[in-house]
């Protein structure tokens, strides 16, 4: 028989074996959430999830897919056709023998002990990178609608914290309030229990001062500072949705340095341009190089200096919806922009001793230009 005739016969299944609640794209599948790890097989368009005893009748009601079938019963007939305990892998062949597939496709994070199991038992591999459903990152009214959602549950734990920073009192370079110094740790606590009040949770919510900001990932710690900017990046994701939001603001409590207040403007300036450009057919790399540009022209170089990098080293933008990042790229390795896509703008500028910017909002890429999704002003002096 010719190759050509034995691919022409050959069935493919996609497989996914993890836990929805940690996988986007098992839940994007599913629409099912489970904490423990469980099948979905897509043959020919069928979706098959074979769930445990545990979970079956929560996914027969829920789950988004034409059949829930029994873990217990098709581990049974493994069972009984193997001299050792079977594991998710032989149970799943079970199912796939039967309805004729020899060939495998599963996500790049696929476990490698499972993989090299279904070789074991003569299925052909192969695997998608991200992202693995294209229709993903192009969002639907619907997605775009619960994206709003977690973004105004943001703006509203957000003005909730710069409220608080309003009634600190700057002294001896550092804020207070209530007789004592106003700490990260207590601004962060005020955020996410606003979030949880709007049914978000956020995890690693950033409040970061003076040095600290110069580290774009650093969570902030201790007291904030006076008269230097602090970085308020706040990215919580839907309890009920599963949708995420995205926004950084910066802000100075006290007074502004003319050089403090050049480096806002400056990113201000090109977070806006950046903005203006984007359309359905627009070129990332070229919004990324263009910021990248502007910065240079204006005196802002980035660079390693003493050990530390400072200026600009980070993306432009990336997408957001059920993770809080993913495709598309605005960056030196991003890809061309679609109608329906929902990115980030965030530059930044970063330099210790004098401080750090990050201006960040989320927008919907229409035919013609875009539509910003969030509505939080920016406002660098706050009191």
């Amino acid at each position: 028989m010719s190759h050509e005739r034995t691919a022409q016969m050959s069935t493919r299944a996609t497989l996914f074996y993890a836990a929805s609640e940690a996988d986007s794209n098992l839940y994007y599948a599913t629409r099912f959430i489970a904490p423990d790890p469980f099948l979905y097989v897509d043959i020919k368009g069928e979706r098959l999830l074979v769930m445990s005893d545990l979970e079956m009748d929560r996914a027969r009601h829920q789950a988004k897919v034409d059949q829930v079938l029994s873990y217990s019963e098709f581990e049974r007939r493994a069972k009984a056709e193997a001299s050792h305990q079977p594991g998710p892998m032989d149970v799943a062949h079970v199912l796939l023998r039967e309805r004729g597939v020899d060939q495998v496709l599963v996500p790049s994070n696929f476990p490698f002990g499972h993989a090299v199991r279904l070789q074991e038992l003569g299925y052909r591999l192969e695997s998608k990178k991200e992202p693995f459903f294209e229709q993903r990152v192009i969002k639907t009214a619907e997605e775009v609608l619960h994206i709003e959602a977690s973004q105004r549950a943001t703006e509203q734990a957000v003005a909730a914290a710069h409220d608080l920073l309003r009634r600190a009192t700057p002294r001896d370079g550092m804020l207070w309030i209530d007789g004592d110094p106003l700490t990260s740790e207590r601004v962060k606590k005020l955020i996410n229990v606003r979030l949880m009040e709007h049914d978000c949770v956020a995890q690693h919510t950033i409040v970061a001062g003076g040095e600290q900001a110069c580290d774009p990932h650093d969570e902030g710690s201790g007291p904030l500072p006076a008269d230097r900017s602090i970085i308020f990046d706040v990215f919580p994701r839907s309890a009920t949705s599963r949708y995420f939001a995205d926004m950084s603001r910066t802000v100075v409590r006290g007074t502004v340095s003319p050089e403090l207040r050049r480096l806002y403007q400056t990113v201000l300036d090109a977070q806006e341009e950046a903005i203006d450009t984007i359309r359905d057919g627009a070129d990332g790399v070229k919004i990324h190089q263009r910021i990248c540009e502007r910065f240079e022209a204006a005196g802002y170089r980035t660079g390693l200096v003493n050990g530390r990098m400072q200026g600009y080293f980070h993306g432009t933008g990336h997408g957001v919806g059920l993770d809080i990042h993913e495709a598309p790229r605005i960056s030196r390795n991003g890809s061309r922009l679609q109608e329906g896509h929902v990115v980030t703008v965030e530059p930044g500028l970063y330099y210790p001793g004098l401080g750090a910017v990050r201006i960040e909002d989320m927008v919907l890429v229409t035919s013609d230009g875009c539509r910003n999704l969030t509505q939080y002003p920016k406002v660098f002096e706050i009191g």
